[in-house]
């Protein structure tokens, strides 16, 4: 029997029959049946907690949902723009058996690309945000850490490792926190510098991420460090401090085992930062000790109680930058900055300290500024050795491209490291001969040592050619082509 139909044609036509009728309704389908598959295939690996990545919260929260929803609008508008084409005449109705052909079309296109969907781009998404590459350069916002992680001994642990917390609470942490920052950085609005994990909380603790190789039950004893450095004088006279290092463990104290060792745990309260102490408090369950500690000259003012563990004073294990100095002193060791090149070191020292007024800035500044203190101090050494000025100043520049990101609020000493005591407080937080505990009946006041022998022991500071370094055969001339 003919259908009914009105005089513009529509007739009685069910409503698959416009949302056939129009590309945008079409297309709207394909995003939701796209987006609806995508989640479900994500949906068992998500919730099962299978997958750490933090940002994978992106796509299931936020990215196919967007698609799904954007679909879900175009239906209706398409199916819209369609009626009204037919009520004006500019198209025909479809019939029964176009409109089911359309239908079958439409699903069997959409099974293949399904198919395709859930076998390749779904798993290839999800290794690719698995990644350390998407955690420090598709996210712009990590590229400094990303990048001091390059230089790390740690550069091939996984971000996830030490970044998501364990457990079903950490796991959805991790979500809401990647969720949130994907937010905060297309709106521009993410903090500058981003706050290390330490100080935001977001750090998992160390005895599921540091301890899981790092036990601390290993008696590690005493170790032999030797560092090297230049002087600022015009042949950058190479000296060295030979320190033995009484690192320690369970049986022999030490520093390791004077503060993790077995039976103790050192409680101290700080501002989010950590950087002033003005508590601590000392605990032994083995021989009953509890002493508490305070700093009266302190003027910090509430902060929160935490338990000592390796973060505490290892916080940059995975993305520690260097200083003007250090760097230096490492590129002319190194043979990347020539030693015999007068003043290398005093000058490379303060070309990187200079202000520059944004990275692209630095960057035509920094070899410019090196070469032209030669041009103007010591022409004939530029025009004997313009190759060696030429690369210290390009090393110089990479020195300074590896630790200021000046659009992200990174500068020198943007992240102090805890480990010693040469760049910041680091020890001295705490190890100060300031924090004392009070004086009672049967015990005198105690202070928090600040005596160097109770860490290390000095056997040449600041030498050139230490004696210790002949004897163990240890002596090396820094490179200096």
């Amino acid at each position: 029997m003919a259908d009914k139909t009105t005089p513009n044609g529509m007739g009685d036509r069910p409503v698959l029959s416009f949302l056939t009728s129009h590309w945008l309704s079409m297309l709207g389908a394909s995003l939701v049946t796209i987006a609806g598959c995508s989640w479900l295939l994500l949906m068992p690996v998500h919730i099962g907690g299978a997958v750490k990545n933090p940002y994978i919260g992106i796509l299931f929260f936020f990215a196919i949902p967007a698609v799904f929803f954007a679909g879900l609008a175009l239906i209706p508008v398409g199916a819209f723009l369609a009626r009204r084409r037919i009520q004006s005449g500019l198209a025909e109705a479809p019939d029964r058996r176009t409109t089911l052909r359309r239908l079958a079309l439409f699903f069997g296109v959409m099974t293949v690309v399904n198919v395709v969907i859930g076998s390749q781009v779904s798993y290839k998404a999800v290794t690719q945000m698995e990644s350390n590459q998407f955690c420090g350069q598709t996210c712009h916002v990590m590229k400094p850490q990303f990048v001091a992680n390059q230089r790390s001994v740690h550069r091939n642990v996984d971000c996830v490792e030490c970044h998501v917390l364990p457990g079903a609470t950490g796991f959805m942490a991790a979500k809401i926190n990647g969720s949130k920052q994907m937010i905060e950085v297309t709106m521009n609005t993410f903090p500058r510098p981003v706050p290390p994990a330490l100080q935001s909380g977001k750090l998992a603790a160390s005895s599921e991420t540091c301890e899981l190789c790092h036990s601390r039950a290993i008696e590690n004893g005493s170790k032999l460090r030797v560092l090297s450095k230049f002087k600022d004088d015009e042949a950058n006279t190479p000296i060295q401090t030979v320190l033995m290092m009484n690192v320690g463990g369970p049986s022999t104290r030490g520093i390791h085992g004077t503060h993790m060792g077995p039976g103790v745990e050192i409680r101290y309260r700080a501002d989010d930062k950590r950087t002033s102490i003005p508590w601590v408090e000392y605990r032994n369950s083995n021989t009953g000790e509890t002493t508490a500690y305070s700093d009266p000259s302190s003027k910090a003012t509430g902060g929160k109680v935490f338990v000592m563990e390796c973060a505490d004073c290892h916080n940059r294990p995975g993305h520690s930058f260097e200083q003007p100095d250090e760097a230096v002193d490492g590129a002319i060791a190194s043979g990347k900055i020539s030693g015999s090149l007068p003043f290398a070191h005093k000058t490379g020292i303060d070309v990187l300290k200079a202000a520059y007024a944004s990275d692209g800035d630095a960057a035509k500044k920094i070899p410019a500024a090196f070469t032209a203190f030669y041009q103007q101090k010591y022409p004939a050494v530029v025009g004997s050795r313009a190759a060696e000025i030429t690369r210290g100043g390009q090393a110089l520049l990479d020195i300074y491209q590896r630790n200021v990101f000046t659009d992200l609020g990174v500068k020198w000493g943007t992240y102090p490291n805890n480990l010693g005591h040469a760049d910041n407080a680091g020890c001295f937080r705490c190890h100060d001969e300031s924090h004392a505990a009070p004086a009672t009946k049967t015990a005198a006041k105690k202070t928090i040592t600040q005596d160097c022998s109770a860490c290390h022991q000095a056997l040449a500071v600041e030498e050139t050619s230490p004696a210790v370094l002949k004897t163990l055969g240890l002596l090396t001339t820094p490179a200096n082509p």
